[in-house]
């Protein structure tokens, strides 16, 4: 049976470019992405569940891969309107975690 890829990358530039973003694949601790960083991984093809958290906020994605296929995925910690004010007053705010599926990494 021919493998599939899995790829997470952290490069957008509407990620507030702070903290770590920490990424699990199928239960199993796979990555931990700063800004700018990538991680890529073979998995056999069929059903699969990536969780991405920044120790705050969790997200999880699943999904299904096919033999040779590669599975991108763009992940964003990102503020929102009120995080900037949060930090303004009590010098820290939430950040919310983003994960979006990118066939054209």
């Amino acid at each position: 049976m021919v493998k599939a890829r899995v790829t997470v990358r952290r490069q957008s530039a509407d990620d507030v470019k702070q903290r770590q973003l920490v990424a699990s694949l199928d239960g199993q601790p796979w990555a931990t992405l700063m800004f700018g960083q990538s991680a890529t991984r073979e998995v056999e093809p069929g059903a699969h569940r990536l969780r991405v958290h920044n120790t705050l906020v969790w997200k999880t994605v699943e999904f299904t891969i096919g033999e040779g296929e590669h599975a991108r995925f763009s992940l964003v910690n990102r503020a929102t309107f009120g995080t900037y004010a949060m930090i303004s007053l009590l010098g820290v705010g939430p950040l919310y975690v983003t994960v979006e599926r990118d066939e054209q990494m």
